[in-house]
């Protein structure tokens, strides 16, 4: 397995260890939650990188980097609702934007194209990535930083909870929209494979 597809995988299991630690009372299981997620977000750039300047790109990475992309965001924004840190709505929004939009992609494959993430679909998970990296945040910030400042920081984790809120809306909004383009954009071959 090359590199790049090694990485793209790792953030698999990256994603079940974060949930676990999201669950976790003891002092700085909100930090590294947090920063294994960073971790993870940037490893969704690193495989790119890799592939393309070593020519390694191939149709299983462009495949399972789109797909491990919403095996992570899905994954933590369910841990998420279950925390009450967003509405479930909104959860379910995404849910049926990326089944639905999965669905298409397996139909494309089954006709021999890949169809990999376009530019509002990247919109779309960068945004998304960038919410739950306020949504993760704002606990360590509570918990972690206030404990080693010796200081009551909540009201600061509120906003920094607030803006996680505000821009897992705009992604929302952006999954709406590039799924909506996604559809018109392949809409014929994918319905009329469904019609043979």
């Amino acid at each position: 397995m090359s590199l790049p597809n090694a990485i793209t995988l790792s953030r698999i299991p990256l994603m079940f260890v974060i949930a676990w630690l999201i669950y976790q009372e003891w002092l700085g299981a909100p930090s590294l939650a947090f920063w294994l997620f960073i971790a993870a977000a940037l490893g969704d750039w690193l495989d790119g990188y890799l592939a393309r300047s070593r020519g390694q790109i191939s149709s299983f990475g462009k495949l399972m980097d789109a797909l491990t992309d919403k095996i992570m965001v899905l994954g933590l924004i369910i841990v998420l609702v279950d925390q009450k840190q967003i509405w479930v709505g909104l959860a379910l929004i995404t849910l049926v934007r990326e089944f639905l939009i999965t669905g298409m992609r397996m139909v494309a494959a089954t006709k021999g194209v890949v169809v990999a993430a376009d530019g509002g679909g990247k919109s779309k998970t960068i945004t998304q990535l960038i919410a739950l990296g306020f949504l993760l945040a704002a606990p360590m910030v509570a918990r972690d930083w206030a404990h080693f400042a010796s200081r009551d920081l909540q009201e600061f984790s509120s906003v920094v909870h607030r803006i996680g809120v505000v821009v897992f809306w705009i992604g929302t909004g952006l999954a709406v929209w590039s799924g909506v383009r996604y559809i018109i954009r392949h809409r014929k071959m994918v319905f009329a494979a469904a019609e043979q």
